[in-house]
């Protein structure tokens, strides 16, 4: 399953912003901050995470559902209940 331009930026933009959050999570844990502080910036992290897989995912549902070719087989549903498992 290969992501569709559109949706690999939007992927992307999430997971750089991702990356950053997680920065500022090593930064504040670093600095001896509240550990509530730390535990939402380290929730908002996993939030993009999450969201990222998503995306991928729907992508792929998408292009799966909409494929006609006889290039590549689209995704069983079982690959698919794999796929949104492993991001549960």
């Amino acid at each position: 399953m290969k992501v569709e331009e559109e949706a690999m930026s939007a992927v992307l933009n999430r997971l750089r912003r991702a990356q950053g959050q997680l920065a500022g999570v090593i930064a504040m844990i670093e600095a001896g901050r509240d550990c509530k502080d730390v535990v939402t910036q380290l929730a908002a992290v996993s939030r993009a995470l999450d969201r990222a897989g998503f995306k991928i995912v729907a992508s792929g549902m998408r292009q799966c559902l909409a494929q006609s070719e006889a290039d590549a087989p689209p995704m069983s549903e079982e690959e698919l209940e794999k796929l949104f498992l492993a991001l549960a």
